[in-house]
């Protein structure tokens, strides 16, 4: 793995991006966007994590965060492993969810594959962990995170993006509590 792909400084503020397995289409339903928002909201009462921004998007999430009094990649790895466990259970008791059987066969297939995973993988391992060490770097990222619904078509203006922290940096009220940068 690349030296640049780790989390080196426990403290550091940074930026992530993760996807699910073979970038299927998941975060189509409140109910899954949910799972995730209601986890990252756990994450900040909980465990400390420190939320700067945030987009969901329908294949991938994106993060920019400080983990509080903790290791970053612990903590984004706690995070990824509860959410996996939990989107699986929503799918799969989703009676709802016209694409179960397939998306379930394929996080067994990525799962088969990878040898630290005992059945079904719903998350890729790669986080690609971008420590934010600059003025300029933050913004770049809070612009690209916030500006990932408009690239994709979905919306007009960033903070029309329903999940996503681009209504907070507008001067609105979002689905997450942040801490504005």
């Amino acid at each position: 793995m690349s030296r640049k792909y780790k989390f080196y400084n426990k403290e550091g503020l940074y930026f992530v991006s993760f996807a699910t397995v073979y970038w299927i289409d998941i975060f189509i339903r409140d109910e899954y966007f949910d799972v995730i928002i209601e986890s990252l909201n756990y994450c900040r009462k909980k465990k400390k994590m420190e939320v700067y921004a945030f987009c969901l998007m329908p294949s991938h999430v994106h993060l920019i965060f400080r983990a509080g009094d903790a290791n970053p990649g612990d903590l984004l790895r706690d995070f990824k492993t509860f959410t996996s466990k939990k989107m699986q259970a929503s799918i799969e008791g989703n009676n709802q969810e016209s694409r179960k059987e397939w998306i379930l066969w394929m996080m067994g297939k990525a799962g088969s594959a990878n040898s630290n995973i005992k059945k079904k993988q719903f998350w890729q391992q790669h986080n690609k962990p971008i420590e934010l060490w600059s003025p300029y770097v933050i913004d770049q990222k809070l612009s690209y995170i916030h500006n990932n619904p408009v690239e994709a078509g979905f919306v007009l203006e960033p903070e029309h993006w329903k999940y996503s922290s681009a209504i907070d940096y507008s001067g609105g009220k979002g689905l997450l509590e942040i801490d504005l940068i």
